[in-house]
């Protein structure tokens, strides 16, 4: 630093300083302060927008365990809401797949695989979200007759801890397709990873499909074995012992 003999050589330093770098000193300071101010407004949007997702799909479950056909079209229209206005929130993508639960029991597959690919497409890779989503869109396009895409979705993707649920239903598809060893291969894996201690399926009725195509057939008894091992019962015993009577 150099050294300065009087005050006015110390201002006159100080002046050519600010002339040369204050305006940027105090570009930085401003930008600094606004980050900070746009980090905080951001955040209280965030959890502002977070709040009001979760209210409305705790109105969404609501209409959703209320048979009515008014509740179930509300429900529709509170799912729809919750895409549209707050498509970023995980509650957005939970809509979704109450959507697409809704249009298969109405029997609408192809609007079941459209709003389960729209979750798909908002969820983040090796979620939960996206790994149940990727299990039941392969069930839906088993319905419709697309097999070996669903197959392909449960061979190909990464199941994460719904790995005996990813057997399961590639056992279901199987059967149904007539291809019954690879069914049988199938639900013998979904039991290996439940002993090792997955979860999520109902293992008495895995241990039914697996038995259904394992039967055991029934024990053939051969008559003229039945015959052969017969006591004898002649006229003479008979009379014999009405003699000896």
């Amino acid at each position: 630093m150099e050294p300065y003999n009087t005050e006015e050589e110390q201002v006159e330093a100080l002046r050519r300083w600010w002339n040369e770098n204050g305006r940027s000193t105090v570009a930085i300071i401003v930008l600094a302060l606004a980050g900070g101010f746009g980090w905080q407004a951001w955040q209280a949007r965030s959890i502002g927008q977070q709040e009001q997702a979760s209210e409305l799909y705790q109105a969404l479950l609501r209409t959703v365990e209320t048979p009515e056909s008014s509740q179930a079209a509300q429900g529709v229209e509170l799912a729809e809401q919750l895409k549209n206005e707050f498509s970023g929130t995980q509650y957005a993508q939970f809509a979704a797949l109450q959507l697409a639960a809704m249009a298969v029991s109405n029997g609408d597959l192809a609007g079941a695989e459209e709003q389960l690919r729209w979750v798909l497409g908002k969820a983040a890779s090796g979620s939960d979200t996206a790994q149940i989503a990727q299990l039941r869109l392969a069930r839906v396009l088993a319905a419709a007759g697309a097999t070996d895409q669903a197959l392909d979705i449960l061979m190909n993707a990464d199941p994460g801890p719904y790995g005996a649920s990813y057997a399961v239903a590639q056992g279901d598809i199987l059967l149904a397709a007539e291809r019954p060893d690879e069914a049988r291969t199938a639900y013998n894996l979904a039991m290996t990873i439940v002993a090792s201690g997955g979860q999520g399926v109902n293992l008495s009725v895995l241990q039914q499909k697996l038995q259904s195509l394992s039967p055991v057939p029934p024990r053939q008894i051969d008559e003229s074995t039945v015959l052969i091992d017969a006591p004898e019962v002649s006229l003479a015993d008979d009379n014999s012992d009405t003699l000896e009577e």
